[in-house]
């Protein structure tokens, strides 16, 4: 349980054990966030560890400016990325959270667990519809974190959640947009709703083009290969899409690897 796991460059040294004990201190709250995110991402199974991120959940100490919980988003994302099942019911408790990001980790983490039992609560944050989800006065971001919202629908969801997520297609943010198309393709697997996404491939924003080649990845679209390829975006994220392309394919392969596999695989040699 003591050994050191790998760090990142630059990154403080600690064990199991040390990251627990500072995450359950209350004097700095510098290192009880830095533990959080430690525990995560070296998914640290540990009870004492999952205990411990639990409690951090419901911490009142550490406060931001603007009265956020920045220990609990922490706590929230790294409870996804440790894979206990067991931690469903907390993570769910979140998404009733005021702070806007405990409840985006939360839905994302309940997506990366396929908690399937989410999917109710998820939905009622999508109350109101379109016309409720705008921007908070003073604050950069919506009523409810409705990218992460839509993602973990497109998921978790089933045939129920297409007539909820399908009016989102119309909201004018274009990262909503295009996370409900998003959804709406790996609820219904109609290609139709891959086209936004594609089309955002060629727009004049460098972030939304990263985010289309991100979505395109993880529903693993064969038909964007090369279009994804092309995008005038960084190759090493383009690389992490195609992967995610070529890993769906290789998946839906019976026999021997087919001529659409070798030509994404072509494709990333490209890129290297």
């Amino acid at each position: 349980m003591d050994a050191q796991l790998g760090q990142e460059a630059g990154a403080p040294q600690l064990t199991v054990t040390q990251a627990i004990a500072n995450l359950q201190q209350t004097e700095d709250n510098g290192d009880r966030y830095y533990a959080a995110w430690w525990l995560g991402r070296f998914g640290v199974r540990e009870p004492e560890a999952i205990s411990a991120l639990l409690t951090a959940l419901k911490d009142e100490g550490n406060r931001d400016t603007d009265g956020g919980f920045p220990l609990r988003r922490n706590a929230a994302r790294a409870l996804g990325k440790v894979g206990d099942p067991s931690v469903i019911p907390a993570l769910i408790d979140c998404l009733d959270c005021s702070d806007y990001y405990v409840r985006e980790a939360a839905a994302q983490s309940l997506q990366t667990l396929n908690a399937k039992e989410s999917v109710e609560p998820l939905v009622a944050l999508l109350a109101g519809g379109v016309e409720a989800a705008v921007e908070v006065p003073g604050k950069p971001h919506l009523v409810q974190p409705y990218n992460a919202i839509l993602e973990a629908l497109g998921d978790l969801g089933s045939d129920e959640t297409v007539a909820i997520v399908e009016p989102f297609l119309r909201h004018q943010v274009p990262q909503v947009k295009n996370a409900a198309a998003r959804a709406m393709y790996q609820l219904t697997g109609k290609d139709e709703y891959t086209r936004s996404l594609i089309e955002t491939l060629s727009c004049k924003d460098l972030q939304l083009r990263r985010s289309a080649l991100l979505d395109l990845g993880e529903i693993g679209y064969l038909p964007a290969a090369t279009a994804i390829a092309e995008t005038l975006a960084e190759n090493s994220i383009k690389l992490i899409s195609l992967k995610g392309v070529l890993e769906q394919q290789i998946q839906q392969e019976n026999e021997l690897i087919s001529e659409e596999t070798c030509r994404v695989m072509a494709l990333m040699d490209s890129l290297l």
